[in-house]
């Protein structure tokens, strides 16, 4: 069959599959299947480039720095540090209006610095934050969408796995990613806490009156400092090991994660908060969120060994220049891609799929790898705020305990949060630089 035929079907099937309810990983390996025994018209060739793409994909040492992640931040949340930053920051912004949903986009930030983890963060400021708000008065849409949006922040503030994928994809350095997401992702937080302000202006119905009436007003006695100090401790601990053994060279990204993981084990032992069973059930999640990203860069390699097979990423690539595309045609392309498929998959999978076809045109033109990672990074997590996939907006109804907040409520709430997403991604495709300004 036509090799260029066979890509663009492949390409088809798999939205095909997805909409039917397949996992990405299981529909992204039966299509490369197919489309090498199509191409090659033997069964044997295509079960062996399966072998060798599985045993290649992920034999690197690089990738043990997903499950030591994926572990720290798991034994983060059993240790109750994102609870101690929500109080600290609650405590800071006692005294400005809206200050609880400022508090949370930062304790939101602040968390992310030590997990990575979006559904992390969206999963404990839930039970953290929307009680709270809820209780001084605040709106129940908004309440849900300032944690469902600042719960993103986790994807794109290092040690992001998101951004770990994307260096494994593009062959880029963990530790330029994990630098150029600094401050995209400070830019971003600061964008959250500036919608909220507007907000509690033009639309204060909705921001609700607990907004209006601040923590200091209502009678909350201030904390000693001594006490925040006490609360911020484990956390700027962590960022010190983590983040700063990587970018003072002393320990590799799966070190740090390793080394991460063993201080928030004894900061959680030291609380009393890592029993035998906690423990037992942070390594049995961490190896299956772990199997499941392995599982999806195994599936990803086999489709783009395929498609490589087909040409059809050359195809797109000499497409792209022969239609004379402007970098803003062509990065408006590429971010209506990443917006459709995140109605409908996650982070990782869109990753994995869209950055291969676009890397070596981005090349080319010689523009920066790492910048491109941080607008793909930015533009799939659009998609955890939007129905019908919005998997943020999903773990946010299931861990609350209410019965008066629809998933809808959620959505809508999230919405002004996914619009200043597309803002600040529009503003870091313009301005490159603010990428890169660390690397």
């Amino acid at each position: 069959m036509d090799p260029v035929l066979v890509g663009i079907a492949s390409i088809v099937l798999i939205v095909f599959l997805i909409y039917c309810g397949s996992y990405v990983a299981i529909a992204l390996s039966i299509v490369s299947f197919l489309g090498v025994w199509l191409l090659r018209g033997d069964v044997t060739i295509a079960m062996r480039m399966m072998t060798l793409a599985v045993t290649d994909s992920i034999k690197s040492y690089d990738f043990a720095s997903i499950p030591t992640f994926v572990m720290m931040g798991l034994i983060v949340g059993k240790a109750g540090i994102g609870t101690d930053i929500y109080e600290v920051f609650h405590h800071i912004f006692r005294r400005v209006r809206a200050g609880l949903g400022i508090a949370t986009v930062a304790a939101n930030a602040a968390f992310a610095a030590v997990t990575g983890s979006s559904i992390a963060s969206a999963s404990v400021f839930t039970r953290v934050s929307v009680p709270e708000m809820i209780r001084y008065g605040y709106g129940h849409r908004f309440t849900v969408g300032v944690v469902a949006g600042s719960s993103v922040l986790g994807m794109l503030i290092p040690p992001s796995v998101m951004l770990i994928i994307y260096a494994f994809v593009a062959e880029q350095s963990v530790g330029d990613m994990f630098l150029a997401g600094v401050v995209p992702g400070l830019l971003l937080a600061t964008a959250f806490i500036g919608v909220i302000l507007v907000m509690t202006v033009v639309a204060p119905h909705f921001v609700g009156k607990g907004a209006f009436v601040t923590a200091a007003a209502a009678g909350e006695p201030a904390v000693p400092a001594l006490t925040l100090i006490n609360k911020l401790t484990p956390l700027t601990l962590l960022i010190a090991i983590v983040l700063g053994g990587i970018y003072s060279g002393v320990v590799t990204a799966a070190e740090a994660g390793a080394a991460g993981a063993l201080v928030a084990f004894l900061i959680a032992a030291v609380k009393g908060r890592m029993s035998f069973a906690a423990m037992k059930a942070v390594l049995i999640e961490t190896g299956h969120v772990t199997a499941a990203i392995l599982f999806l860069i195994m599936s990803a390699t086999m489709y783009s060994r395929m498609l490589g097979i087909a040409g059809l990423p050359s195809l797109f690539s000499d497409w792209l220049s022969h239609a004379e595309l402007s970098f803003t045609w062509m990065m408006v392309l590429y971010v209506i891609l990443l917006l459709f498929l995140g109605t409908i998959i996650d982070t990782s999978s869109i990753i994995l799929i869209c950055a291969p076809l676009f890397l070596k045109t981005i090349e080319e033109a010689g523009l920066s790898l790492v910048w491109f990672g941080i607008i793909t990074v930015v533009g799939a997590e659009i998609g955890l705020l939007t129905p019908p996939f919005g998997i943020s907006c999903f773990v946010i109804r299931s861990a609350l305990n209410r019965n008066d907040i629809s998933l809808n409520d959620i959505f809508v709430g999230a919405f002004p949060f996914a619009a200043v997403m597309l803002i600040v991604l529009i503003v870091l495709i313009a301005f490159p630089q603010i990428s890169l300004v660390l690397v």
